[in-house]
Order: C-alpha cells, then sequence, then structure tokens
C-alpha cells in the first residue's frame, strides 16, 4: 500500500498554509513529522486523510484518488482535537458508539483495546471527568481499535506521564510491525528519533525530508 502526493497546496484567504507538498509513504514503517506550532503539520494531517480538501494538487492510495475515487481515506485511525468524543459519555460507552459506525469490531475488541492504552474499561466516570493524560489514552484508542491500514496521531504521548508515553511507544511499534503506515506529528523529539523510520520537517506549509534522524 502507498500513498503519494502530488505538490498539494492549501490557500485559505490569503494565506498558504500547505505549499506544494510532495510525499510517498508506505505501509509498515513509522514517518515522523517535525515542526513548531503553526507550522502546518495537523493541516497536513487533515488533507492527506481527506478532512480538509486541497486547492491544489493529487491525493493517491495506491491507484485510487482522493475526493474523486473516495471520500476520505477508508481505513483510517486518526488523533485530531479529541476525536469527537462525547464528554457526558464513559470510554467504552463513546468507543462502542463510534464502532457503530462501520461495525467491525465488538463489545470485547473495544475492552481489549481499552485495556492496550492503560485504562479500565468497566470505568463509567464520564470522559468529561477524565485527566488530560486519560483522555488522551482514550482517544488513540479510538484510532487503533479497528487496527487500520494507515494510522496519523497528532501529538500522541502529549500530557502522559512515563509509563503512559512508554506504553504508547510501545503500541506505535505494534501498529508499525502489523503493517499499519503510521504518520506521527510530535513535539517530543524522543519519539521521533526511537520511532521514525524517516523524518520530514515542516515549515510554512512546506515539507521536506530531514537528513537527520
Amino acid at each position: 500500500m502507498k500513498l503519494r502526493v502530488d505538490n498539494i497546496s492549501k490557500n485559505i484567504g490569503n494565506r498558504k498554509i500547505l505549499d506544494s507538498v510532495n510525499l510517498e509513504l508506505e505501509n509498515g514503517k513509522i514517518y515522523g513529522f517535525v515542526g513548531r506550532n503553526g507550522s502546518g503539520k495537523t493541516m497536513l494531517f487533515r488533507a492527506l486523510s481527506g478532512l480538509m480538501g486541497v486547492s491544489s494538487g493529487k491525493i493517491f492510495l495506491d491507484d485510487r484518488e482522493l475526493h474523486k475515487d473516495m471520500r476520505v481515506l477508508e481505513n483510517i485511525g486518526i488523533t485530531i482535537e479529541n476525536a469527537g468524543l462525547y464528554p457526558e459519555l464513559a470510554g467504552f460507552d463513546n468507543l462502542k458508539l463510534l464502532s457503530g459506525l462501520k461495525r467491525k469490531i465488538d463489545d470485547n475488541k473495544i475492552r481489549e483495546t481499552i485495556v492496550r492504552v492503560g485504562l479500565d474499561p468497566d470505568d463509567k466516570r464520564p470522559f468529561r471527568k477524565y485527566s488530560l493524560g486519560m483522555k488522551q489514552r482514550i482517544v488513540i484508542a479510538q484510532a487503533i481499535m479497528e487496527e487500520p491500514d494507515i494510522l496519523m496521531l497528532d501529538e500522541p504521548t502529549n500530557a502522559l506521564d512515563e509509563e503512559g508515553i512508554e506504553r504508547i511507544r510501545k503500541i506505535i511499534s505494534e501498529e508499525k510491525q502489523r503493517g499499519a503506515m503510521v504518520l506521527i506529528a510530535s513535539h517530543n523529539k524522543e519519539d521521533i528519533k526511537l520511532l521514525a523510520d524517516k523524518v520530514f520537517l515542516i515549515r510554512d506549509g512546506r515539507v521536506k525530508e530531514s537528513e537527520e534522524k
């Protein structure tokens, strides 16, 4: 499986938030994206997933074109802005509700995934009462629970304690070994150094491959 990005740009008003981006990514690898706040990392993930259209250029998954042959990338897991979780529902109930969209997994798989990220599937507290670290874990759980072909993680270790960071890094490595294409955007240089097979630098909407890892 390959994701090919051909010269995409995105303009909002007079501002160019993505500028002539070209990428070739494949499954079974982890790609790190590094840049300051506002550099375009989150917008790039939105564009690559299909959640945001582009002003010019094309995106292909193998021989299929995004926004032409498919509305969004299929079989993708993504963490952006709390993943649309409901504040009044518990973690398990949130994931069960989301799983109903594709109906690919059962309750046992949901429970197994919640345990995998280090949470209790029987915790009845609503999402709004979770700590920042717990919220981060359940957001990652929703991204990985259906074993997606492509995984896009925006700041995956943000707000986690040391145990949580190690756990999530292990999960990311396991997802690569499973054969997923994994994209991570992180301010944590250690995440990138330990996990990424290839690193890209983002600055003012432009993306270039880093010569260092």
